[in-house]
């Protein structure tokens, strides 16, 4: 029967193998030929695609938003329709169709063409949050705005939108950090983003745990900074409201 001592020994030189082995791994997977590099450079291209789509979603939102609450049938069918369609279908699918369809003759960079695809797809979910936003403004704002004698645009302009923008933002943050996330499935027209960095380095070295768990932790690193940096921005806002 082993005593305490040669128990906790056991234990010792299990976690000292545990270690040497997480060590190793780790210098096989990002020391080793400048693996890390491969890191690095994903993490350019994930947030290069990320910052273009949400410029690209946000223009195509809020385009989709007014088309969606004009008083009008046919431009509010074009609203309904987009939104139908792209929140009806996989943006995996909708990224090889724009990549591999119809962007297939054009010689434009990939990250471009991918930013392009997120773009579009975001669109219909900035719409959707532009138009709630602008409609959980009460009406009798509208009305004091006209009885102003302000036209329906400057009433929408300096009256609601500015009151919107509060209570859009939160919802857009989010919108962009979901999209960091969602830009994971670029390496199906070949870019190098971290997701596909991290299973380049595990297709290489054979081991999976390493490269896997560096992939979350940078994704995590990325997305909590936004939400912090976000978080104040958000929290500055309200204080101005206040005032």
């Amino acid at each position: 029967m082993p005593t305490q001592g040669g128990g906790m020994e056991i234990i010792m030189n299990g976690f000292s193998q545990w270690w040497e082995g997480l060590v190793s791994n780790f210098y096989k997977c990002f020391i080793r030929e400048d693996r890390y590099t491969l890191l690095l450079s994903g993490i350019g291209v994930t947030l290069k695609v990320s910052l273009l789509a949400v410029i690209l979603g946000i223009l195509i939102g809020i385009v989709i938003a007014f088309c969606s609450l004009s008083k009008r049938k046919p431009i509010r069918l074009i609203g309904k329709v987009y939104t139908d369609i792209i929140r009806g279908t996989p943006s995996v699918t909708q990224l090889m169709i724009i990549y591999f369809v119809i962007f297939a003759s054009v010689s434009w960079e990939k990250w471009i063409i991918a930013a392009i695809a997120f773009g579009i797809n975001s669109g219909a979910y900035v719409s959707e949050i532009i138009r709630a936003g602008i409609l959980s403004i009460d009406k009798g704002q509208t009305e004091a705005g006209r009885s102003l004698g302000l036209s329906s645009f400057q009433t929408m302009s300096r009256i609601i939108i500015p009151q919107a923008i509060k209570n859009i933002f939160p919802a857009l943050c989010n919108e962009f950090i979901v999209l960091i996330k969602e830009t994971a499935i670029v390496g199906y027209v070949g870019l190098m983003d971290i997701q596909k960095a991290g299973d380049f380095i595990k297709s290489s070295t054979f081991i999976a745990f390493m490269p896997l768990i560096g992939t979350a932790v940078i994704y995590f690193v990325i997305i909590k900074f936004l939400t912090v940096l976000l978080g104040v921005i958000e929290k500055s806002l309200r204080k101005s409201d206040v005032r």
